[in-house]
């Protein structure tokens, strides 16, 4: 098992993106948990500091701690309802920014490798074809350096740690994993993830909606 992490979430004003009388899109800090954690000490998080200044904010879905970037929250039980299906329909539409190790050959790919828990060493994912679930990401580079590759992905499923682990089975770790990556690789002040857009429709008109939020590194 991976030994546990040491909390210690960035005390930084909330970035609301966006918000009306049924929605609100917040931009989160890397390192902050998107709801409360089981241990103790673990309280803070995205959610609860959103109630804290609007008491009818509601979870929709989640990002990991160690990503920064675009979520969106309901503020009515419907909202929260509608804007669910549209995550668990695989109808939003989101894009991430990652810097990872190494020269990524070739320009844009898809990864179609299937996922499972690796029970043992939780909370690690890993591919499996056997227990696995479905999973599948579209990347494309949009910038290279020395020893590293900044890519784009599209995920077309919502796997925990999904892109992470398609990286990784690419040879190609994401920067700053404290998971998966190992050596130099690691050795970043975070991880190098960020869900940059979110487009869904919207659950008062139905039309597409999309919200961004600028890559920090």
């Amino acid at each position: 098992m991976i030994p546990d992490f040491d909390y210690n979430p960035p005390d930084v004003p909330l970035d609301i993106l966006f918000q009306d009388d049924l929605i609100l899109v917040a931009n989160k800090p890397a390192g902050l948990l998107s709801v409360p954690g089981k241990l103790e000490g673990r309280s803070d998080c995205l959610v609860s500091r959103l109630q804290a200044a609007q008491w009818n904010t509601l979870l929709v879905h989640r990002l990991d701690c160690d990503t920064s970037g675009v979520m969106i929250f309901a503020k009515t039980k419907k909202a929260q309802g509608f804007l669910g299906q549209e995550f668990e329909q695989r109808r939003a539409q989101k894009s991430y920014v990652a810097r990872v190790a190494g020269e990524v050959a070739g320009e844009s790919g898809h990864i179609d490798l299937p996922l499972a828990a690796d029970w043992p060493n939780r909370p690690r994912q890993m591919v499996s074809h056997e227990h696995g679930r479905p999973a599948q990401t579209d990347w494309q580079v949009i910038g290279r350096a020395p020893g590293e590759t900044r890519v784009r992905m599209w995920p077309k499923t919502g796997r925990s740690h999904q892109l992470r682990v398609h990286m990784l089975a690419l040879g190609h770790p994401i920067l700053g994993d404290p998971i998966y990556a190992t050596g130099t690789a690691r050795a970043h002040p975070r991880l190098m993830l960020h869900a940059e857009t979110l487009a869904l429709r919207h659950p008062g008109t139905g039309d597409m909606v999309e919200f961004s939020a600028p890559c920090p590194f």
